[in-house]
């Protein structure tokens, strides 16, 4: 497997989805597309499979048939904390972070697992504001450092991919745009992926470079944002948004 960033086009994450659902319903079907070190947005309704097909690239939904390569190794059946330490971090949709426990204490309890690379100052470096509440419990702080501290804690782990599940809902646009500008400089090295589900597509087309429509479960479009950003027709018909939406 080449070094990011050495001109190579060997794919970081490969999926091909034969099928996932619940029970008898199918959520997914005939998914396939594969991703390098960039930023990749994925975008469409609500409903349309973008939550569950996070969650099965990170081993949280089990019901699922194909093949999902991260840096050549499959992953899909593993279970999430292999898939993990193989790579892949996730950011999910909700936050999902420890009312009781401070930001630091979000760090400290990865124990082992956190990066040498990823000492407390160069996330605050990132995320100034988790620096200057860094000794408050997670349910004091706001909707938008919750999110900081949801991403901040999977990138002490140094992913290769990291995949993060609607990061803009609930927050206030100059909020999205900090959260954008950090997810940018991640990207700027080339050594760390990003897999973006968003429903905000103002957001998604700043943050990706190359967007994905999803719709009832199936990959419907991918071209680079540039490409998309100027296709109204494709936005109206599958988003429902019109020109004003993403100005």
């Amino acid at each position: 497997m080449a070094e990011p960033g050495s001109g190579t086009s060997s794919p970081l994450l490969e999926v091909a989805i034969a099928r996932a659902g619940y029970g008898t319903a199918t959520v997914l079907e005939s998914v396939s597309f594969s991703s390098g070190f960039e930023s990749l947005g994925i975008v469409g309704r609500n409903g349309m499979g973008k939550s569950t097909l996070c969650k099965v690239i990170c081993g949280l939904h089990r019901n699922a048939s194909g093949t999902i390569r991260l840096q050549g190794k499959e992953i899909l059946g593993r279970r999430p904390g292999q898939i993990g330490r193989s790579g892949l971090g996730y950011v999910p949709q909700g936050r999902r972070i420890f009312a009781s426990l401070t930001v630091t204490e979000h760090f400290r309890m990865l124990g082992p697992h956190r990066s040498k690379d990823w000492p407390n100052d160069r996330v605050f470096d990132l995320f100034p504001r988790l620096g200057d509440r860094r000794s408050h419990l997670g349910q004091h702080l706001s909707g938008g450092e919750q999110q900081m501290l949801a991403i901040a804690r999977a990138v002490v782990l140094a992913p290769r991919l990291l995949i993060m599940d609607e990061p803009s809902e609930g927050l206030a646009p100059v909020v999205v745009d900090t959260l954008v500008d950090a997810c940018l400089s991640l990207a700027a090295d080339g050594r760390m992926g990003l897999l973006v589900v968003e429903q905000n597509l103002r957001a998604a087309l700043r943050l990706a470079g190359r967007i994905l429509v999803m719709v009832r479960g199936a990959i419907v479009e991918d071209m680079p944002t540039e490409e998309f950003r100027d296709r109204t027709d494709l936005q109206e018909r599958h988003l429902g948004v019109s020109r004003s939406d993403v100005l």
